[in-house]
């Protein structure tokens, strides 16, 4: 088993409040996060800017595993996460997440590319995760 860890830490209310993220590696170290950085364009990230890079990272490496069990590596592997956000309800829902993949793999036909491709996008791990739908918009280049 293996566990991870991100540490959250907020001050204030929601609108005018701010908060730091902290991993353990230390990739965030302190990292900003606020209103601001989620709903405008302020300085920072926030936490659907971080569900889209762990989205693409885990499709790109499971993609990458599937492509050689079935004998095929990848040149490369270029996905962009998209995650939507919209207010329903009086609050906010994750509706859709669309994966954009730009591939350059030698040898692959289009057909056995798609096939691993959508396996990628079903199985990867954070896939699992979601309740809102996922797309993938997958390209073959040359």
């Amino acid at each position: 088993m293996i566990k991870r860890k991100a540490t959250a830490i907020w001050k204030g209310t929601g609108k005018e409040g701010k908060g730091v993220l902290n991993t353990p590696s230390e990739v965030f170290n302190n990292t900003p996060y606020s209103f601001n950085t989620r709903f405008e364009d302020g300085k920072g990230t926030n936490p659907e800017e971080l569900i889209a890079a762990a989205h693409a990272g885990c499709f790109n490496m499971a993609l990458s595993f599937m492509l050689v069990g079935a004998g095929f590596v990848a040149e490369e592997l270029d996905c962009t996460a998209t995650v939507v956000l919209e207010s329903k309800n009086g609050g906010f829902d994750v509706t859709s997440i669309v994966l954009d993949l730009n591939a350059k793999i030698p040898n692959i036909n289009q057909a056995k590319f798609d096939e691993l491709a959508a396996n990628a996008k079903a199985n990867c791990p954070i896939s699992k995760l979601f309740n809102a739908p996922i797309t993938l918009n997958a390209k073959l280049l040359s």
